[in-house]
């Protein structure tokens, strides 16, 4: 048993020597070593869902920065929702995806065959009510429903148990859950069916407008949270244990599309809506986009897991025996450092 634990040992040495190896060379030698990975000259899928949200894939594909790195690059539109990503890049469908930290966690810590590389921006979802309703805060919500409309154990439910625990709230016994799409999540708040809803800065802005409905507490501009990444970048596991430079470069290809995206927003959006990679009325959609901040660090990124972990661990969603940073190392490495 003891020559087995020190095999391991040595085999996980070996790996992580590999990867310090594949980030010390000079730009000849990386090429040399990158020529020789699996993925080398081969068509990287990039797994896109058609939010607003993951607009470093669109951006990194048309202004030429996976071209910089020499890669061959695609993006693949899936459908079926956050789930249906999941299974895509745990399988190896898809290499490249990305989705709220929300979503892809649990997966990921539970066995999905992923690894995330780096965050992309803050925002972008926020709890709402009727403006006109007897609700005024998330105190009020004790004992009442809440929609969250990509499924119970899925992102909204997720997030909102984030933000209710924030203000005192017990988000396991002291509030309901339901399903219900955004647009049938309105029409039952008007029907008294639930008293709030977890749902997407883009979607509720128009109801906002109009005094519909409230926000209560959002992740996008409320004071503690406002700074947290809510996307992040994932890689296939495969991908990233046999090719740590494909995977360097995947990820420089995105710091330098969120750059981009941070001095030039108005043509990114642009770019987005041209190849039907953002929908909706312009104004709204550059309104929107302009509230997610894209200059995120790898130690920003790192804090925002740290403390999503910890929640999770309080609310059961996962293993309060396993240590924190345990489950961190299982599920991120920042492939470029801190920048």
């Amino acid at each position: 048993m003891k020559r087995k634990g020190y095999v391991v040992l040595f085999c996980a040495i070996a790996f992580f020597v590999s990867c310090a190896a594949a980030f010390a060379m000079t730009p000849e030698e990386e090429d040399a070593a990158w020529k020789k990975e699996p993925a080398y000259g081969k068509t990287i899928r990039i797994g896109y869902n058609g939010g607003l949200c993951l607009g470093t894939f669109g951006i990194a594909q048309m202004k030429g920065f996976y071209e910089a790195e020499g890669l061959k690059t695609e993006i693949t539109r899936y459908q079926g929702g956050s789930s249906a990503q999941g299974d895509a890049i745990g399988t190896g469908k898809i290499d490249v995806a990305g989705d709220h930290i929300a979503t892809l966690l649990i997966p990921a810590v539970n066995g999905v065959r992923m690894k995330f590389t780096s965050g992309i921006h803050t925002g972008c979802k926020s709890l709402c009510v009727l403006n006109e309703g007897p609700i005024k805060s998330t105190k009020d919500l004790v004992g009442k429903t809440i929609s969250v409309p990509d499924g119970i154990g899925a992102s909204d439910q997720n997030i909102t148990m984030r933000l209710l625990s924030r203000d005192g709230i017990d988000p396991v016994k002291d509030v309901k859950y339901k399903v219900a799409d955004a647009g049938a999540s309105v029409l039952a708040l008007q029907k008294g069916e639930i008293h709030a809803a977890l749902l997407s800065d883009q979607f509720i802005q128009k109801f906002l407008d109009d005094g519909t409905l409230r926000v209560v507490r959002t992740i996008t501009h409320d004071p503690d949270f406002k700074d947290e990444c809510c996307c992040i970048h994932a890689v296939n596991l495969d991908l990233y244990e046999n090719n740590p430079i494909t995977v360097k470069k995947l990820t420089r290809a995105h710091e330098k599309a969120k750059e981009w995206i941070m001095n030039n927003r108005e043509e990114a959006v642009r770019v987005l809506q041209e190849n039907n990679w953002a929908s909706g009325e312009r104004e709204l959609v550059q309104k929107i986009f302009d509230t997610f901040n894209y200059s995120m660090s790898d130690a920003a990124t790192e804090d925002t897991l740290v403390k999503v972990i910890e929640d999770y661990k309080v609310y059961g969603l996962l293993d309060k025996s396993v240590e924190t940073r345990e489950i961190l190392n299982k599920v991120w490495d920042p492939v470029l450092g801190d920048k």
